[in-house]
């Protein structure tokens, strides 16, 4: 298979990429500001013209978009269309990476056939570069995730280590509830998704529903330190933006992977 990972500087890019040179696949990798080393391609996506010229000289079966900055719309918003719209001229099928960052929090869950309702400007370019996907690419799959954990290397994981170690001040909401999924499955699904065509939404999140806190202590006894040094508080009344509570049901999704998506409980497991 003939792969075009674009955010393949990120968490997830590196891991999509890692695995599918592990199994043979010819990978090409896009990056914006880090260089990435062998068969790496500076790229920013937020340049159509660019972008349409690397999938035209790539001429890649399939490309999986990782990319994205959460303080960036056009990057975002605009980078996924723009990705979109190489795809479509290229007849490549598309794997669109996006967030449960869609969702308000206000139903207690969400399956595959939920409508986004972003309350936040990053939700909200999210949503967005799921309309342009799904509407230039028919057969497009796009992969709705939630926190993505991964050996030691996810922003969460470095912010737990620097309170829990009193590197830096910090709380950790009880009330902050997601559906954290480690980076290896995210990436196993991602590639099966690659592999085959299956058009639509997948949710692929973990299988536990827990909060910011509760994922702090698992990280806090996996990498051996105090739990009790992670201050707890209720993200409710703070005024910071965005959901309290999302819940991404993946069972629909599940049946049809290899890829088992297992729950922090399991995959933080001291």
């Amino acid at each position: 298979m003939r792969l075009l990972v674009a955010g393949g500087g990120g968490l997830l890019g590196r891991e999509v990429v890692r695995r599918a040179r592990a199994a043979g696949h010819e990978v090409t990798a896009t990056f914006r500001d880090r260089p990435i080393g062998v068969g790496g391609h500076r790229l920013d996506i937020r340049d159509r013209a660019a972008v349409a010229a690397l999938v035209a000289a790539v001429r890649p079966e399939v490309i999986v978009n990782a990319a994205y900055r959460q303080a960036d719309w056009a990057a975002t918003a605009d980078g996924g269309m723009h990705v979109a719209a190489a795809a479509a001229a290229s007849r490549a099928r598309l794997v669109h990476v996006s967030s449960d960052a869609i969702f308000s929090g206000r139903a207690d869950e969400y399956d595959e056939t939920a409508v986004p309702d972003p309350i936040t400007p990053y939700g909200a370019a999210k949503a967005a570069a799921e309309v342009a996907v799904r509407g230039l690419v028919v057969d497009a799959a796009v992969v709705r995730t939630s926190l993505i954990i991964g050996a030691g290397e996810s922003v969460i994981e470095r912010q737990v280590r620097a309170i829990a170690t009193g590197e830096r001040g910090g709380v950790l909401f009880a009330d902050d509830i997601r559906c954290p999924v480690h980076v290896a499955d995210l990436a196993g699904a991602v590639l099966e998704l690659a592999a085959v065509a299956r058009p639509g939404v997948h949710n692929v999140a973990g299988a536990d529903a827990i909060s910011r806190h509760r994922l702090g202590v698992l990280i806090a006894r996996r990498d051996g330190l105090d739990p009790a040094a992670l201050p707890v508080a209720l993200r409710a009344g703070s005024g910071l933006p965005g959901a309290l509570a999302v819940r991404l049901n993946c069972a629909v999704t599940q049946k049809a992977l290899v890829t088992r998506l297992r729950g922090a409980e399991e995959f933080l497991a001291a």
